[in-house]
């Protein structure tokens, strides 16, 4: 019985989805993939269901009616995980900007550790981006620092969204609560489970930019997680927070 499921959301990404599932499927541990597509205009979607063929039981596919956002794409995802029997359930990006090799060393962390989230973390040793604008860099690092900040989590790469969850973090989180649906997703994600006391280590990884297919980045994306963070953790500060 396979435990591990990769969730990883899609819109016009037809220039990795073979690679990257191929290259999830060759690793010595089994999982599984779920592609979350929304709509992508570049057939996507298409190319998935043809692999299917190939991969019968292990790639599963949802498809929305529109570009609906990465929180709400993972939401779907993580709900689809819990109806089935997976008790390993990770966050992935199609664009190999996180290296499919790495699924296993956050699996470890989670299922041989003591461990109830694991995050590939880009600056708990230092900075380990590569192809990124120095601009970008300094944006991203600002930002993880800001959050913890503000928060008071332990956690260096708070925006990070290569993940793995116990399927336990899941099933405790209310997962029709979270208001979050760019990459202040993840940051919420992360801050529910430390008011939950769950156990989240980070696990240093190389972060490589894309080099096929268009960043799905926006100013829209960087408001909400700077401002969504101070709205959030002032909330968390009354009892009737919903965690």
């Amino acid at each position: 019985m396979v435990d591990s499921l990769v969730i990883i959301p899609t819109y016009n990404e037809i220039e990795n989805i073979e690679r990257i599932i191929k290259n999830v499927f060759s690793l010595q541990r089994n999982f599984h993939i779920l592609v979350i597509d929304d709509n992508s205009p570049d057939g996507t979607a298409s190319r998935v269901k043809e692999l299917q063929l190939e991969y019968e039981k292990q790639l599963f596919i949802l498809e929305r009616e529109g570009k609906l956002g990465l929180g709400t794409a993972y939401i779907v995802g993580f709900k689809w995980a819990l109806d089935h029997t997976y008790e390993y359930i990770f966050e992935m990006d199609a664009d190999f900007s996180h290296n499919p090799n790495d699924l296993i060393r956050l699996y470890n962390c989670c299922a041989k550790g003591t461990s109830d989230i694991a995050i590939g973390s880009r600056y708990v040793t230092g900075v380990n981006v590569v192809n990124w604008p120095m601009s970008r860099v300094l944006l991203s690092w600002i930002a993880s620092r800001y959050v913890r900040f503000i928060t008071g989590m332990d956690i260096y790469d708070t925006t990070a969204g290569f993940i793995c969850y116990k399927r336990a973090v899941l099933e405790k989180i209310n997962l029709e609560k979270i208001k979050f649906v760019g990459y202040a997703f993840q940051i919420e994600m992360k801050f529910k489970a430390y008011l939950l006391k769950f156990k989240i280590k980070e696990v240093p990884v190389i972060f490589t930019d894309r080099t096929r297919g268009n960043s799905k980045m926006s100013k829209g994306i960087i408001s909400e997680a700077i401002f969504g963070v101070i709205t959030m953790k002032f909330k968390s500060l009354f009892s009737r927070y919903e965690i």
